[in-house]
């Protein structure tokens, strides 16, 4: 809470390279936006829909992310909700069926050291941006931690594996927050026998996260989704690890 305040009281410096003016200068914003394309960690974990990225996981965008999640630069969450939306518009294409932005919560002792949710903050402007380029979108709120879990960095995949299994659930009327939005209803041609009905739009669940490293966390996100009676149409997040191969790692 503090970076947020002297981000109001002091000139603002760039999250990403430091130069003042912005709290995202207009060339590490090129940069975080420099190529959303389909990132699956190799090998990918059971159950992982596709997952999209915005970027890698380097540079201005690791600044960037860390700036806000772990020193409360709140102010660069538009700027990171549009890094996840230009993901999503990339890998669902043209159309205009909902969206549900589905976010995967962070842990409860973290959420009150941080003072916000980031994820679930991004999560928001991600909707809100797409909204803003006529994608209908909203923010679905359908998971929740069940247990709490041990730090992940420097563990493998199958620690991880093993770590998550079980740690999230659905939050009670998750199947009610995966139904569309009542209003995103397309009307049946003229020449339907039944004139009167109407045709739900197909709804893209979509679940967010900032960084895939294993992609362990977004599997067990979907597992509990698939259980609520809903299927994870696709997965973004703002950037993603860069990872060899299991196979090249064991020939080096």
């Amino acid at each position: 809470m503090l970076a947020a305040l002297l981000d109001i009281l002091l000139p603002p410096r760039c999250a990403g390279c430091g130069e003042p003016g912005s709290q995202a200068c207009p060339r590490c914003t090129a940069e975080l936006l420099r190529d959303p394309a389909p990132r699956r960690p190799d090998p990918p974990p059971p159950g992982l829909p596709e997952c999209w990225s915005a970027t890698t996981y380097d540079g201005a965008a690791r600044r960037m992310i860390l700036a806000c999640k772990e020193r409360g630069r709140t102010a660069l969450v538009p700027v990171l909700g549009a890094c996840l939306a230009e993901a999503a518009v990339s890998a669902l294409g043209p159309g205009e069926g909902p969206v549900l932005l589905v976010p995967v919560p962070s842990a409860r002792p973290a959420t009150r050291r941080r003072g916000h949710d980031p994820i679930r903050a991004m999560a928001a402007a991600a909707a809100r941006e797409l909204c803003g380029r006529g994608r209908p979108a909203v923010l679905a709120p359908a998971l929740r931690q069940a247990r709490r879990v041990a730090d992940q960095v420097g563990l493998s995949s199958a620690q991880r594996a093993a770590n998550l299994a079980g740690a999230l659930e659905a939050v009670p009327g998750a199947a009610a927050l995966l139904r569309p939005p009542h209003a995103a209803v397309t009307p049946v041609p003229a020449r339907s026998p039944r004139p009167e009905a109407g045709v739900p739009e197909k709804v893209a669940v979509v679940l967010v996260d900032d960084i895939v490293t294993t992609g362990t966390t977004l599997a067990e996100a979907a597992r509990v989704i698939r259980a609520a009676g809903a299927e994870a149409t696709l997965a973004v997040t703002v950037a993603a690890t860069r990872r060899r191969s299991a196979t090249r790692r064991r020939s080096q």
